[in-house]
């Protein structure tokens, strides 16, 4: 962004333009108490001098921290060229692609990201795209409620606290009734489960790997959702699923999650890709936008919009979604890094993050004053029983510049002493090896302080 400071005549020129007298005048209509009282503690900078201030503070932000966090943002590799091709200025733009004709190259990008999508889930139809998982999962609860009639939803406790979250903000307001089943031994309890769906569900809502990095048993989840005529929601890794069953084998009737991991930075938490696949008697249900490929009056193959089922496309009471906007450069960024790896490449990826995880897993486990929390099969995220709290463990690691997990005692009520931790293929031996000796260290300083 460019720095031009407004003087007082550039000012005074707009002022008449639009017809006011002063900047009060300006912001008339907006009530005193929520003004800004006084003049603000802004100092009068040259655009030399404000470059300067911005880079001393840039320097305060953390760097060359190892990361061992989760909770649906992962620290993953980005080969170069990803960044190379999604660079170029025909796919950097704010641009929305609504008229098709001059929006070949997009286009066919968002059906090569969805596609991928298909291969990656066993569905027929993925849209492109989301904001981000949790909305992804709350339209995907919303769309069940139409398709199905009925207006109970099901969670699972395990699924990513942050989408229940959106889920409950999403169905504020509704005369929906949400219930909450809750986990035993960090797995979805399957017979409180059984005893809450009834003929009034839509649908039930679980993940896998679950966000304690466990993987659910699915089966009875969907025989118990079909026996009700409702939708198996199913939110998942996109990083794990190239090691399992698609979620299509499982029986999933909806498959949501988080697209950061391909090819994304974890950066401040954003900007994030939420995925969202389902058979084709779903489609016009869908939120979002979906493209498709066809032929012209010439035979030659084009791409198009077939579906916007958002009330800016269609009468508005027919509309399924207010979604308004595909993510379509992290569409496309997810769609890049997909091709690049190709399924050998997202296998190798998931097994070394898997196997990386198991070293981890079996390094801490034998400290003395840890262990796992639960005994689960899991993939590459995993709990761990801490000696004391576990935000006092990050924040005691963060001095060492290790990221060491995330506190699940944040969403969960006596799990202060849960810290979840994620591994992918960027993490090497030495790293874990920090990680290990930087734990030991906490529980050896825990116990002399008890002593």
């Amino acid at each position: 962004m460019p720095y031009i400071p407004n003087t007082d005549d550039d000012r005074r020129k707009m002022f008449d333009k639009i017809g006011v007298k002063n900047f009060d005048e300006l912001i008339d209509n907006i009530p005193e108490n929520l003004r800004v009282k006084g003049q603000l503690d802004i100092p009068a900078l040259s655009e030399m001098e404000l470059l300067d201030e911005i880079e001393q503070l840039a320097r305060l932000n953390r760097t060359g921290q190892v990361c061992f966090a989760g909770g649906g943002v992962y620290d993953h590799f980005i080969p170069a060229a990803v960044g190379a091709i999604t660079g170029r200025p025909e796919f950097v733009t704010a641009y929305t692609p609504y008229q098709a004709e001059v929006s070949q190259g997009t286009l066919q990008v968002i059906y090569e990201f969805q596609s991928h999508i298909c291969r990656l889930t066993g569905m027929e139809v993925a849209n492109a795209s989301m904001y981000d998982g949790a909305t992804a999962a709350a339209e995907a609860v919303v769309m069940a409620l139409g398709v199905t009639k009925k207006n109970k939803v099901v969670l699972s406790e395990t699924v990513n606290p942050l989408y229940r979250e959106v889920i409950e903000t999403y169905l504020s307001g509704r005369e929906v009734e949400l219930v909450t089943v809750p986990f035993k031994d960090g797995l979805t309890d399957l017979n409180r489960l059984e005893d809450t769906v009834d003929e009034n569900t839509a649908c039930i809502l679980i993940g896998q790997p679950n966000f304690f990095g466990l993987l659910e048993e699915l089966e009875p989840v969907a025989e118990t959702a079909h026996k009700v005529n409702a939708l198996m929601i199913m939110a998942v890794d996109p990083i794990a699923q190239a090691l399992l069953k698609t979620p299509a084998e499982y029986g999933a009737d909806v498959v949501v999650g988080e697209g950061q991991p391909f090819g994304m930075p974890p950066s401040f938490g954003g900007p994030l890709l939420g995925f969202f696949a389902a058979p084709k008697k779903l489609a016009r249900s869908m939120p979002g936008r979906i493209a498709a490929r066809t032929v012209d009056v010439d035979g030659k193959t084009g791409f198009v919009l077939t579906l916007q089922t958002r009330e800016q496309h269609i009468r508005r009471d027919k509309a399924t979604s207010n979604i308004c906007t595909n993510q379509a450069l992290c569409a496309t960024t997810a769609a890049v890094y997909m091709s690049l790896l190709g399924k050998t490449g997202l296998t190798r990826v998931a097994l070394l993050s898997t196997e990386k995880a198991q070293q981890a897993a079996a390094q801490i486990g034998g400290l003395d004053g840890y262990e796992l929390y639960f005994k689960a099969p899991f993939v590459r995220e995993f709990a761990v029983k801490t000696p004391q709290p576990a935000r006092e463990v990050i924040t005691a690691l963060l001095k060492k510049n290790i990221l060491p997990g995330v506190n699940a005692g944040r969403w969960f009520k006596g799990l202060d002493d849960c810290l979840i931790l994620a591994l992918t293929e960027k993490r090497t031996g030495s790293e874990i090896d920090l990680l290990v000796k930087g734990l030991k260290e906490l529980a050896a300083r825990d116990v002399m302080s008890r002593m």
